[in-house]
């Protein structure tokens, strides 16, 4: 149909006005045309908002990527060098430019720095595809676990607080509360909280295997080959599990409420329903505590 009227409107341009038709004459005013602005110009600029969206989300979603180093060097001038946090909004600062360190990131720095250059020594992640460093790093972990055990032995024995109730207070708590801010950066990096559970799972079982199972049967073996027997006071381990067994079933339920179309999740949604969510599971560790350590000064009669 358009190559029908251009031709058209080219035959009628060859006409003179007084042999056109009426065909003709709307032929010619449907033909193109230019008009008084017969060229535009075009700019591109780059937008800073989104890029530095796109930069984000990039390395979120690359986080297991950014994780990995290729050298000590790099490890050791990560350890020593101060870095913004990444919580929270940019602090006021023009998108696109790297964020400064506030005077808490300066503070956790300095507290932390011995702990940074002590976990720097670790084998970079390029190492036999991880190997090394996982070996060497679950190593460190367990001799972490085990020197807190001890201060907090040492510290519980001075002031009078008797060794279960300092190992679910003082040892769960430095054991547990790293724990907790590296699950709360892997489920704020990770769409699912998938990395967020897998943290807590696999921490606990390093705190228990490497911190009790390891020390427990490197003294069992030593007995043993002593011809003696390793014995273990279980004190109050059975009340102390079955409170726990009892209250994992009540958090357990908790998640399947929360992944019910009611909330749709395991983490975040209404600000109602993490407040009672939070509560709720604070008021469970902490009627724990407080069960277990009736319990141990005898102010309860466990079984």
């Amino acid at each position: 149909m358009l190559g029908d009227e251009a031709g058209m409107a080219a035959e009628a341009e060859k006409k003179k006005p007084e042999e056109l038709t009426a065909e003709d004459k709307m032929a010619l005013l449907g033909r193109p045309k230019l008009g008084e602005i017969t060229r535009a110009q075009i700019r591109i600029k780059e937008s800073k908002e989104f890029k530095n969206t796109v930069d984000k989300l990039v390395k979120r979603a690359n986080a297991s990527i950014l994780v990995g180093t290729s050298s000590w060097k790099e490890q050791f001038i990560e350890a020593i060098t101060v870095s913004a946090g990444d919580d929270g909004d940019d602090g006021g600062e023009e998108p696109g430019e790297e964020k400064s360190p506030s005077c808490t990131d300066y503070v956790m720095h300095f507290v932390t720095l011995f702990w940074k250059i002590i976990f720097a020594f670790v084998p970079p992640t390029d190492h036999l595809n991880g190997w090394v460093c996982f070996c060497v790093s679950i190593t460190w972990i367990g001799v972490l676990t085990a020197v807190i055990g001890d201060v907090a032995s040492h510290f519980g024995c001075t002031v009078g607080i008797k060794d279960s109730v300092t190992a679910i207070t003082l040892v769960a708590l430095g054991t547990s509360l790293p724990d907790t801010f590296a699950s709360k950066v892997a489920a704020v990096q990770d769409k699912y909280a998938d990395a967020s559970v897998g943290n807590v799972t696999g921490s606990n079982a390093v705190n228990v295997f490497m911190g009790i199972g390891i020390a427990w049967s490197i003294a069992a073996v030593y007995h043993s080959l002593r011809g003696e027997r390793f014995l273990v006071d279980p004190g109050n381990l059975a009340f102390s599990v079955t409170i726990f067994c009892s209250e994992a079933v009540i958090a357990i339920l908790v998640l399947l409420f929360r992944r019910s179309k009611v909330v749709g999740g395991e983490l975040g949604g209404p600000y109602k329903i993490k407040v009672f969510t939070s509560l709720l599971l604070l008021s469970l560790w902490f009627f724990y505590v407080i069960m277990s350590t009736l319990e141990v000064y005898d102010v309860i009669e466990g079984f």
